[in-house]
């Protein structure tokens, strides 16, 4: 049986063959089966794959089967909150807030209630009619001459590179009609980012836009670039969600002319991002490159961006502020759960903290050291939802950041071939064919739309809270099941240290240990 379909090809063929001498209409068979006996005879004689040699032809069903069964298991196996990484019912909600559809749902709620990780915000029985406006935060310390008013709610970072050219304008558009930033990525600002959204600049370990002939950073350069007016913030990319403490290799092959002028580097040769810095090498070094990016970029507000890993080194960087009194405007919590681009397994599963245990850490370290009313946090992680939004923003976060979400709105259909280069939407992609498919003034539109109605929602959310604003979201609001029989308020789920306690009392509270081991004149433990 193993050679059931090789030995019915080969007959098949034989018998077309036979029969073109009857009609031509049988050469097409003849040529079919010809070639299934060819794959048969080279699975034969082939040494790499056991299954071909022992079931020629058959075998090869195998990896056809693999192909299609992302697309099978979502649109026939999957129940509407069973998927992953993002369920149906939350990417159907991107759709058709993207589409400007009613997103309401019929006949109660698919989510189990019961279940440990439940979430729900509480609401007034005053509740106000809510206010459909524009929620924005003030981002800009002391030192900063130009502040900037961002959204609540803004594109997370996504380079030029990983996605196509298509995509990238797309949401540039999208972000300039509906008033939000676009976060460039560590792939630099690409022509594509200037079509009138604003910019928040994310520079990386590669220092693309800013790099000097070594690959180390260029401060004429970013002085440069910084001066754009649609630059509007400066983030310095310390690690991201989905693969922290891992560095890059951009393959020669890859960098094609565009990208080299781009990203300021050769074209044709490969570029590595090293997984640190070499602008600085320690919490004082960080604080003075963040001081020197904000004079040379005219006072923009600079911040930068991380995915907690050892708490000492965040709260050495919190020493190192309080030491040197320079503070960044802003700083971006990006959970281990996100991520756009691929990266090794081990590190998506299990390198780095949370989104919700990282910004709830963050948040400590600077009200316990008495600096959070100086500088903005912001969060990027799988964030599609109003609720997703305050539910986060409850736990610390001035703003919120989403790239994932953003792509739904582009028409990504979760294919799961980001890194492959045939990503059949086109956003993935530097096909030029498949880029085609992406048709910008639509998707931009379907941008704008999503970003509008997110907002519409959370405002309705806010209000039924009794609150006017997203900022005043509390812990309290939000209640947090740990058990089948009982849940509680995330205040008393989470520890939220008061303001000033790591200056007053550090002993008293469960960061001791990491205080005292922490050093603003280096990242290691002392």
């Amino acid at each position: 049986m193993r050679y059931f379909v090789f030995v019915a090809s080969a007959i098949l063929f034989i018998s077309a063959l036979e029969m073109t001498a009857v009609s031509r209409a049988y050469f097409i068979p003849a040529g079919v089966f010809g070639i299934l006996v060819l794959y048969g005879l080279f699975d034969l004689i082939q040494p790499r794959h056991s299954l071909w040699r022992n079931y020629p032809i058959l075998g090869r069903a195998r990896w056809l089967l693999e192909f299609v069964r992302p697309y099978l298991r979502q649109y026939l196996v999957e129940s509407d909150t069973d998927g992953m990484p993002y369920d149906r019912e939350q990417r159907s909600l991107v759709y058709r807030r993207a589409k400007n559809v009613v997103s309401v749902e019929p006949f109660g709620s698919h989510l189990h209630f019961d279940e440990d990780r439940y979430e729900w915000l509480n609401h007034s029985v005053a509740a106000r009619s809510p206010e459909h406006k524009d929620l924005r935060v003030h981002v800009g310390g002391e030192a900063c001459t130009q502040p900037y008013e961002a959204s609540v709610f803004n594109i997370s970072a996504m380079s030029f590179g990983a996605l196509g050219a298509h995509a990238i304008e797309a949401l540039n558009r999208g972000a300039a009609a509906g008033g939000f930033y676009h976060d460039t990525g560590e792939g630099a600002i690409s022509p594509y980012h200037l079509h009138g959204g604003d910019l928040v600049w994310e520079i990386g370990t590669g220092y693309f836009g800013c790099r000097a002939a070594d690959g180390g950073f260029d401060g004429g350069k970013f002085a440069g670039n910084a001066a754009r007016e649609a630059v509007k913030m400066v983030e310095i990319k310390l690690s991201q969600g989905a693969k922290p403490g891992h560095g890059g290799v951009l393959p020669g092959a890859k960098v094609t002319r565009e990208i080299a002028q781009t990203r300021g580097i050769p074209q044709g040769q490969t570029c590595i991002s090293p997984p640190h810095h070499t602008a600085f090498s320690t919490p004082v070094g960080l604080l003075e490159f963040i001081a020197s990016l904000r004079e040379l970029s005219g006072g923009k507000p600079v911040g930068f961006k991380l995915c907690i890993g050892h708490r000492w080194e965040f709260l050495a960087i919190v020493k190192a502020m309080l030491k040197t009194h320079i503070k960044p405007d802003f700083i971006v919590i990006d959970g281990a759960e996100g991520g756009t681009g691929a990266a090794p397994v081990e590190f998506q599963d299990h390198i780095g903290v949370p989104l919700r245990d990282g910004l709830i850490f963050a948040r400590n370290a600077l009200v316990g050291a008495g600096l959070k009313d100086d500088i903005r946090l912001a969060a990027s992680g799988k964030i599609v939802s109003a609720f997703g939004l305050a539910s986060t923003m409850a736990m610390g976060a001035d703003w919120c950041n989403a790239a994932r979400g953003f792509m739904f709105a582009l028409g990504c259909v979760q294919s799961l071939n980001c890194h492959t280069n045939r990503c059949p939407t086109g956003i993935t992609t530097q096909d030029k064919l498949l880029q085609r498919g992406l048709v910008v003034a639509d998707k931009a539109r379907r941008v704008t739309q999503y970003h509008r109605n997110t907002i519409h929602a959370l405002c309705e959310v806010v209000a039924a809270a009794r609150c006017a604003h997203s900022s005043e979201l509390k812990p309290c609001h939000i209640y947090h099941r740990v058990s089948a029989t009982e849940a509680r308020p995330a205040n008393e789920v989470y520890d939220f240290l008061p303001r000033g306690i790591l200056l007053e009392d550090p002993e008293a509270t469960y960061l001791a240990s990491s205080w005292a081991a922490a050093s603003p004149d280096t990242f290691a433990p002392q």
